[in-house]
């Protein structure tokens, strides 16, 4: 296996806000991760309940305060 390849969104590419979020896919689910604890560990969800999370995200179907 292969190192993943962590990736975060471009508009968070100034890097002054601190919120950052990183995804990467790892063999069968999507892990993410804090950018700012990167070593801290990642969260794994398949695929189709990750897509299911940027969807409601995207919505605004959350409370992200």
């Amino acid at each position: 296996m292969t190192s993943p390849q962590w990736r975060k969104s471009s508009r968070s590419s100034d890097g002054t806000s601190g919120q950052c979020v990183e995804v990467a896919r790892l063999d069968s689910v999507i892990g993410f991760r804090d950018s700012k604890a990167a070593g801290d560990g990642h969260l794994a969800l398949s695929a189709k309940v990750f897509a299911g999370l940027v969807a409601s995200v995207k919505r605004n179907e959350l409370d992200l305060r």
